[in-house]
């Protein structure tokens, strides 16, 4: 299954590195709540590949947060996702 980076996790001041705002298509938090657990992994474009896994679900428009094992680049948002 894919799903699209969003966003980085952040307030006014912080943001954290590691945590991003993935789209995965559900409708609502309900939906969402699904793919707790589940492993996301994102390919570089030279190949690497960086894990990370959904950890809960962000707001009520089915949005899920993902907290990955390293941070990705800026170049990441915007980018698909597979979600195993």
């Amino acid at each position: 299954m894919k799903g699209k980076i969003m966003q980085f996790r952040r307030g006014r001041h912080t943001i954290h590195k590691r945590h991003f705002l993935i789209d995965v298509g559900a409708k609502d938090r309900n939906e969402a709540k699904k793919f707790l657990g589940k492993i996301v992994e994102w390919k570089s474009p030279s190949g690497k590949i960086i894990k990370g896994k959904i950890s809960s679900p962000h707001g009520n428009k089915g949005l899920v947060r993902a907290i990955f094992e390293k941070g990705l680049p800026g170049q990441a948002i915007t980018t698909e996702v597979e979600i195993k």
